[in-house]
């Protein structure tokens, strides 16, 4: 059964490793991250995109060093030195997230490719509620999506001003539970289909939302936030 839901950024600056001298700024973001992921049962289903649909663990390793670290993550509890396989930047978020919140938890990580139709993200989404409906134990969903990447003029997508007013509706459908706003998102959303998996997943709505963060301090919209189903 579907107990808890938390929402992250795909944002590999979480990872200390990684952010260097930028771990300070956004050391708000990762706080507010490990608080929405701690809140999750011991059994987790990630949602994420990719460049094709796939599924993923609990057991494997991945690394970050394609970003320029070799952090070792998991996804479930168990030994770092196995050879690491060749993980989407959403589950080694997921991994990341997990060994810093929840070690013991297991997870698997549902990867959704990025260009689906709003109606097919939707329809997998309630397929998925389906599936975990089915399991006798708690299972906490962990969606791993950013918004635009358009949103400063040093933004890694280039700078797109317009793109503002639809990272506002984003968070603002992710504070308020508005799943039906989720299923309407504009492309500059780099997480329209995992948005999309969750509004079909959580519908017709949470009954909270709560919201931890949101901002974009390096051009890039990111919210964390905490909904129960």
């Amino acid at each position: 059964m579907l107990s808890a839901i938390a929402i992250v950024p795909s944002a590999p600056v979480l990872v200390p490793e990684l952010a260097g001298a930028a771990a300070a700024e956004v050391s708000e973001l990762a706080a507010a991250v490990l608080a929405a992921a701690v809140s999750l049962p011991s059994r987790w289903v990630v949602i994420g995109t990719g460049d094709g649909d796939d599924v993923l663990g609990p057991d494997g390793v991945g690394t970050f060093a394609g970003f320029g670290a070799d952090v070792r993550v998991r996804l479930s509890p168990g030994d770092d030195g196995a050879v690491p396989a060749a993980f989407p930047l959403c589950a080694l978020l997921a991994g990341w997230v997990r060994g810093r919140a929840r070690p013991d938890a297991r997870a698997q990580v549902r990867v959704y490719r990025g260009d689906k139709e709003a109606d097919t993200a939707l329809a997998q989404g309630r397929q998925l509620r389906a599936e975990i409906d089915e399991t006798p134990d708690p299972v906490g969903v962990l969606v791993v999506a950013d918004g635009a990447n358009t949103l400063t003029p040093a933004a890694p997508g280039g700078y797109h001003p317009g793109d503002a007013e639809a990272q506002l509706a984003l968070d603002d459908a992710l504070a308020n539970g508005d799943v039906a706003a989720l299923t309407r998102l504009p492309p500059p959303i780099l997480g329209r289909v995992a948005f999309g998996v969750l509004a079909g997943l959580a519908g017709p709505g949470p009954r909270s939302a709560k919201e931890l963060y949101r901002g974009a301090p390096f051009g890039v919209g990111y919210f964390v936030g905490a909904w129960q189903p």
